[in-house]
């Protein structure tokens, strides 16, 4: 299985990431290697970030340009053909979120400009394509005023989207899923379900997406496991 979510800061791309890799262990037998969670200036580094406090900073302090450096080259590196060599790949973010903030926060990838990210974003689902067209892109998403009541209630450390942004930043993540290239792609809403709700809608709708090697783990996992 190999998925790209991807949604606006404070919609649950991480927590449902770690559900999912749980669903998978209980109806596959399996986990993911490994969870990219590393795209959101500073959070740059590690499964998930191991920046720390004054690497961020530092990361901060950087120019647009190197900023727009330093994402590119990360995000081209992790589609690579050696990238889909297994099975599984999960990564949050990527380009599509990197598409929607760097314009928007970092100074780098408007359109017409050098990098501009939704040609950016092409070449990688070209290449995505190329050597995994099996990806699913899960475009995750709440309302407004469910975004904002969790950046209060539990506001992240360098957080990146403003209150005040985040009618414009779900917009932004709507179109550019909209208009990823990639074949399969769902939307899960977490802004009424709980995590487990959200988990059974993720399998349901993923069934018509699972692969040949998807399908064989499921049925050998159950007649193993009664």
């Amino acid at each position: 299985m190999r998925l790209i979510l991807a949604g606006c800061e404070y919609s649950g791309t991480t927590t449902l990431a770690h559900a999912i890799d749980d669903w998978m262990e209980a109806n596959m037998g399996v986990r993911f290697s490994l969870i990219h969670d590393h795209y959101q200036v500073p959070h740059t580094s590690g499964h998930p970030d191991d920046t720390t406090p004054e690497e961020r900073r530092q990361i901060m302090a950087l120019s647009p340009k190197i900023k727009e450096m330093v994402q590119r080259h990360s995000i081209y590196y992790h589609v690579q053909p050696g990238s889909f060599d297994v099975p599984d790949w999960m990564v949050i973010g990527l380009h599509v979120e990197d598409s929607v903030y760097g314009p928007l926060y970092f100074g780098y990838g408007a359109d017409g400009k050098p990098h501009d990210r939704k040609v950016v974003s092409m070449q990688v689902e070209r290449a995505i394509m190329r050597f995994a067209p099996d990806t699913v892109l899960v475009h995750v998403k709440a309302a407004p005023d469910v975004i904002v009541r969790r950046m209060k209630e539990k506001p992240h450390e360098d957080g990146v989207v403003r209150e005040k942004d985040v009618p414009t930043v779900l917009r932004l993540f709507e179109e550019a899923c909209a208009r990823s290239t990639l074949r399969g792609k769902i939307t899960l809403d977490t802004g009424t379900a709980t995590v487990q709700q959200t988990v059974a809608e993720f399998a349901k709708k993923i069934e018509r997406y699972l692969t040949d090697t998807d399908r064989l783990r499921i049925l050998a996992h159950r007649a193993l496991n009664g």
